[in-house]
């Protein structure tokens, strides 16, 4: 197994804030909205086995995933 870095939670939160954003204005079925369900699986399963790894604690490490992903800082920002 490969071990996960910040960078690949990085990407797997995108994947699952992209598969919402494609969904989140359906009517909900349970098949329309597999690939987001499946992608936050992913993302969750890899932030608990990262932390785990890293001896971190595993809200902070998803929080500050998100954070990166969400609130990303800009070269303007980081002044």
């Amino acid at each position: 197994m490969t071990a996960i870095s910040f960078d690949d939670l990085i990407d797997l939160e995108r994947a699952a804030v992209e598969a919402n954003d494609a969904v989140k204005d359906l009517p909900y079925s349970a098949e329309s909205w597999k690939p987001w369900f499946d992608a936050s699986a992913e993302f969750q399963m890899k932030v608990t086995a990262y932390a785990k790894a890293e001896g971190k604690d595993r809200v902070s490490v998803e929080m500050d995933v998100k954070k990166a992903v969400r609130h990303p800082v800009t070269i303007g920002d980081a002044a």
